[in-house]
């Protein structure tokens, strides 16, 4: 199924902060702090500073991004608009629906990129080139 998405429908979304002078938590639970349930984490590290990850875009799964340590950018782009997000706090995270062609870019280092997504791995899902993702969703 295709979904006609832009940009603006890749939200950040405040997580709750829970502080103790121990430490703090941030809880992450499906369909209520994030818009799907979660079926697959996984996380991206010891990337090195400056670097880049992703490339792709997906057709029915839903990702939800977190910078777990350090920071990093998104490059979102529907096909027409291109967008870039900063992620630097663990208490946000970007939601990216499928049909958007999203990059992870200038990792600081030590970054630790946390993704939840909605689908678990299915290599058929993917859309790794980007003229394919063009003619697959315009």
């Amino acid at each position: 199924m295709k979904f006609m998405v832009t940009v603006y429908n890749c939200d950040l979304i405040q997580l709750r902060k829970i502080k103790d002078r121990s430490g703090n938590i941030t809880p992450v639970e499906n369909s209520a702090d994030i818009p799907f349930d979660v079926n697959r984490v996984f996380y991206l590290y010891d990337i090195p500073g400056g670097e880049s990850r992703g490339a792709h875009a997906h057709k029915e799964c839903h990702q939800f991004l977190i910078a777990a340590s350090g920071a990093f950018e998104v490059l979102l782009d529907d096909g027409k608009v291109k967008r870039q997000v900063l992620l630097n706090r663990p208490d946000i995270g970007l939601h990216i629906p499928p049909g958007i062609w999203a990059s992870e870019v200038n990792f600081s280092s030590g970054a630790i990129c946390l993704v939840l997504a909605s689908h678990h791995y299915n290599e058929t899902d993917y859309i790794r080139d980007y003229d394919q993702f063009l003619n697959y969703y315009h």
